[in-house]
């Protein structure tokens, strides 16, 4: 058998083997994890078997395997695929929340910016986060997503409802310092 015959082969084993398992694992991987994140998990676990094709128990030379004899170990490598994504997912989380800690005061150029800060604690960690990337590394929602690991539309949302808190807190904190416009001793006669 000639080299290229030998891939046709492969090439041909791999298709039958993902004619058969493709849709099983999609359905369980969206059982399992985040929508957005399904498409991506497939392709990993696709390419693992790609990879350890002959591997597969129950994969003979047949074009098209039973389902039964291969897909259990093919739940075996999706799932591995999706504890690996969840790790990464994690580690990303951590060095992000470290960072954060690490972080010094903010640069606040010499203005008294005390009310916004103590607005910006009132937050969730996240939502802090990604006000922070919006407003000082003047991310898009879309840039914010992959750094955060969130889709676009969460962070749109996140960020929406982020800034209307802190609205809501500057102008509480405005309207409790100020006591509308009156001054100590203000009406008093010098008498």
């Amino acid at each position: 058998m000639t080299e290229q015959q030998a891939r046709r082969r492969q090439r041909a084993r791999f298709e039958g083997l993902a004619q058969v398992v493709a849709q099983p694992l999609h359905r369980y991987l969206l059982r399992r994890a985040p929508a957005d994140m399904v498409e991506d998990l497939l392709s990993e676990t696709m390419l693992v078997l790609w990879r350890r094709l002959d591997d597969v128990p129950g994969l003979g030379h047949d074009v098209v395997p039973r389902p039964d004899d291969v897909l259990p170990w093919c739940y075996g490598v999706a799932r591995r695929c999706l504890a690996n994504a969840r790790r990464a997912e994690g580690r990303s989380m951590r060095l992000v929340e470290r960072l954060v800690r690490m972080q010094e005061t903010p640069y606040t150029g010499g203005a008294d910016h005390s009310e916004l800060h103590a607005a910006l604690n009132t937050l969730g960690q996240l939502d802090r986060e990604v006000v922070r990337l919006w407003a000082w590394e003047e991310l898009s929602p879309r840039q914010i997503a992959e750094v955060t690991g969130l889709s676009p539309n969460a962070v749109s949302i996140r960020l929406h409802r982020a800034k209307g808190k802190l609205a809501t807190r500057l102008q509480r904190g405005r309207k409790n310092s100020d006591r509308a416009g009156h001054r100590t001793g203000e009406g008093r006669s010098s008498q």
